[in-house]
């Protein structure tokens, strides 16, 4: 573990590889899992401010879903996430036409429809964040949907850190990383000092 501030920063952040490869996966992470994307609870305002911009963006079980529940609710762990479809889909996913699922906020904001780019949790997968009293446990969280983007990170010599570093820019802020990364050449330094 690497601390920064008072965050604890799991050795697979800096040591393994990763680079999001959506034409392999095909967008699963939006698809698959237990519940929707975790949210912070000013997250919940942007998410309404933006629904009228990608509302026709979405799909119209999801407009339902939303009709019924809203965008957000609470999971069985007691988190705030985005609602799903039919225990999958995010509520805010849409597809293009090679059948990849998209976040329709990313891609209003693309578009300059909307000032919000999505969640931060989004923004940082494969990376989560687990608040704890004292601390917040920052971890890369393997999942075998995304084995071709660490194949492909690893190709390319690219740390899940590097990958995501305008996410942990947005969460952290800019000194946090450079102290991030500050820390990872001192680790990588003794990993081949240990080498000979």
């Amino acid at each position: 573990m690497i601390q920064i501030d008072d965050a604890l920063v799991g050795l697979d952040v800096i040591e393994r590889c990763f680079i999001c490869d959506i034409s392999q996966c095909k967008g699963a992470c939006c698809i698959e899992g237990d519940s929707g994307a975790p949210l912070e609870e000013e997250e919940l305002e942007e998410l309404r401010k933006v629904l009228p911009e990608v509302w026709d963006d979405l799909l119209p079980e999801a407009q339902e879903i939303i009709n019924q529940q809203g965008v957000a609710y609470i999971d069985s762990d007691g988190d705030i996430v985005t609602s799903i479809v039919n225990g999958k889909n995010c509520v805010f996913t849409c597809y293009d036409s090679e059948g990849v699922c998209k976040c329709a906020i990313e891609k209003a904001y693309r578009e300059g429809r909307v000032s919000f780019y999505k969640p931060v949790s989004c923004h940082l997968y494969p990376i989560r964040i687990t608040q704890y009293r004292d601390y917040r446990a920052v971890n890369y969280d393997r999942w075998k949907i995304c084995r071709c983007a660490e194949l492909l990170g690893q190709k390319a010599g690219v740390p899940v850190y590097q990958f995501l570093k305008e996410p942990l820019i947005r969460k952290f802020g800019e000194a946090w990383y450079n102290e991030l990364e500050q820390c990872a050449d001192e680790w990588r330094k003794q990993q081949r000092s240990y080498d000979f």
